[in-house]
């Protein structure tokens, strides 16, 4: 697990190659800093019908950003369309699968992790005034802000979120209090060690 709170501001994202090289998506972060990450958050830039990588071993939860919709298309018939914004799709990241765009380029969240070592728990949730997390050793949580400005509580140290940015909370030396104010949307994520 990761175990330095902080803010990556989207500006900061890593703008890299899919694995099967047939599209870009921007990386906010894996954990660890590896080829042999145990998860990861990224924004797929998905511009043309294109099979998706593989990723033996891995969960993945894929969420619709920005963009009129992505149709996933397994190989074994099963066929979800993404056509609402923050509609999502869970699914094993072995399965092979071709990303079939609606009409136009889409923008997409993409949590992947190692379904041996994480469990993970996404959330999508509007945020009116004040959210509450708690995190711990062994279990922390990547806060992605889709729309809005929101601070955190001066305790944390951490700088403000603004829309696009990822704040990754951490317990460092045992459970800690993070609240977070402001006005807008986010995805939560929570990850525990198992």
């Amino acid at each position: 697990m990761d175990d330095v709170s902080r803010v990556i501001p989207a500006n900061e994202y890593r703008r890299v190659r899919w694995k099967n090289r047939l599209g870009w998506t921007r990386e906010i972060l894996r954990t660890p800093d590896s080829d042999d990450w145990n998860w990861r958050l990224s924004i797929a830039e998905v511009e043309q019908d294109a099979a998706f990588s593989s990723f033996p071993g891995v969960e993945r939860e894929l969420v619709l950003l920005r963009g009129n919709g992505l149709r996933l298309r397994f190989d074994d018939g099963e066929v979800r369309e993404l056509d609402q914004p923050c509609a999502r799709h869970r699914f094993a990241g072995e399965r092979a699968l071709v990303g079939e765009l609606i009409d136009g380029p889409t923008h997409d969240f993409n949590l992947m992790w190692r379904r041996d070592a994480i469990s993970a728990e996404l959330l999508h949730r509007p945020l009116v005034g004040s959210m509450v997390f708690f995190a711990e050793p062994g279990t922390q949580w990547a806060i992605h802000l889709l729309a809005g400005q929101a601070t955190f509580d001066a305790e944390s140290g951490l700088p403000p979120l603004f829309a696009g940015d990822t704040a990754i909370l951490c317990g460092e030396e045992g459970r800690r209090r993070y609240a977070l104010d402001g006005g807008g949307e986010l995805l939560a994520v929570k990850l525990s060690a198992l």
